[in-house]
This record gives C-alpha cells, structure tokens and sequence, in this order.
C-alpha cells in the first residue's frame, strides 16, 4: 500500500516533467481579449485550437492603462512554450502591436481590432472614421471606466449571438479605464512581423471601413467575415481559420 509520502513524491514527479511534456508544442497561440469583454471571449476560439494539439494562453487584461494590458500580455508570452501566435480582438489589437515585438512572436493576428501605429493613440486610429452606431451606448462610470449596458451589448456588441450569451457577456464584460485609448503606441510590431487581419463587416463598435483600412496599411492578409464585432463568439470556425493559417505559416 502506498504512503502518503509515496504520493506525495509521485505528485512531484509528475510536475516537474509536465513542463517538458508540453515543450513538444511547437506554436503557442496567445489570445489578447478586447475592451468590454475577458478571457472567456474566446472559449469557442480555445476548444477548436486545443483539439489541433496547440498551446493556448488566454491573457485576462486589467484594462487599466495600455502598459499595464502589455505587462499582463508579455507574461503570458514569457510562459509560452512554444513559437508565439499573438492573436488580438478589438482593444487587444493595440495591445499585440505594443507587445508584439517580443522575440518569441512568430506572426500578429488581428481580429476585428486596433492596429495603431508608432506615437498613435487607439482614440486617435478610432476618430479617423465616422463613429459606428454602438459606439454612442458606452457608459462612463464615476472612477473614469466605461462599460456597455445590457441592451447595448445585445444589440450592437454582439447581435449574431443568442441571448443567453448576450446575457452573459453583459455580466463578465470587462470595464477599461476610459483613459488607456488615449494611451500611445510607443513601438508598432506590425511594422516587422507578418500579419493577418479578420474584417467583421457588420460590426457596430468599429467602424468596418476603418478595420478594411487598417488591414491594408499594416499590410495584413486580409479576409472578411459577415459578423459583428464577436466574430469569434458567433463565427468561430472563421477566426480558427486565420489563426490556424498564421500559426502554419510558421
């Protein structure tokens, strides 16, 4: 019969070769969320990615400034085991561009996102275009942080998804402090890594012209799908496809 010792010194064992075990993985995806939303944003992304046998890191951002989102990001790469995907939703665009000049990123993913350039606040990028419809909804609390009403999340954050998700959404979304779109790219990774850009065409809270723009200038391999800003709530099988195409060409 085996001591509690025994167990105890199997339980080591075991931990101290997990690491090597999941060193096999070759590519690493690491997922930035978006303003308005957590980690959990991506869970239909995360199942899809695990079943291909990849690593996957969903970041859970403070949403409190954008250096602060880029701290929370890089320590997420610095556990990554393998070559990095950075893939990034909405204001998790401008947090890749910051953080992904990391060495270990392989290729930028941007999802219905930001993709500032050098000395470019998220705010500036977003004024550049007419505002879309969702945009007016968002709330300011007293401490300076914005969030989305219930209503708003429904029907311009994420319309193509069923209303338990909405409701869902509503009461995990994360609030960002209204201060960090003002914050400013200091160094734009995009400029030296490849990278590949998910337009959502019906989106409410950027404005798609703007996304088709920012593609283009950022020189990403561009594909669009009929989604709104979740595109990888309501078409997850679209967003695996362009991270699946970034992680093989790597």
């Amino acid at each position: 019969m085996k001591t509690l010792s025994h167990l105890f010194s199997a339980t080591l064992l075991a931990l101290s070769v997990a690491p090597f075990a999941q060193a096999e993985s070759l590519h690493s995806v690491v997922l930035v969320h978006g303003a308005f939303a957590d980690g959990s944003s991506w869970n239909r992304v995360i199942s899809q990615l695990q079943a291909k046998h990849d690593e996957v890191i969903a970041v859970q951002l403070p949403l409190t400034s954008l250096q602060d989102d880029v701290a929370a990001t890089q320590r997420a790469i610095a556990q990554a085991h393998g070559d990095v995907v950075l893939v990034g939703h909405s204001w998790g665009g401008t947090v890749i561009t910051e953080a992904g000049h990391d060495k270990k990123v392989k290729a930028l993913v941007y999802i219905a996102a930001f993709a500032p350039d050098k000395g470019q606040s998220t705010a500036e990028l977003a004024d550049s275009y007419p505002a879309p419809a969702g945009s007016a909804r968002i709330t300011k609390t007293p401490d300076g942080f914005l969030t989305l009403p219930p209503a708003a999340v429904a029907q311009d954050f994420a319309p193509d998804v069923k209303p338990a998700q909405q409701r869902l959404l509503a009461v995990t979304q994360g609030p960002i402090r209204a201060a960090a779109f003002g914050d400013k790219v200091t160094q734009a990774a995009w400029v030296e890594k490849p990278s590949w850009y998910l337009v959502s065409s019906q989106d409410r809270m950027i404005n798609p012209d703007l996304e088709r723009a920012m593609a283009k200038k950022i020189h990403a391999q561009v594909s669009e799908v009929a989604a709104s800003h979740v595109s990888m709530l309501s078409q997850p099988d679209s967003v695996v496809r362009v991270i699946t195409a970034a992680v093989n060409a790597h």
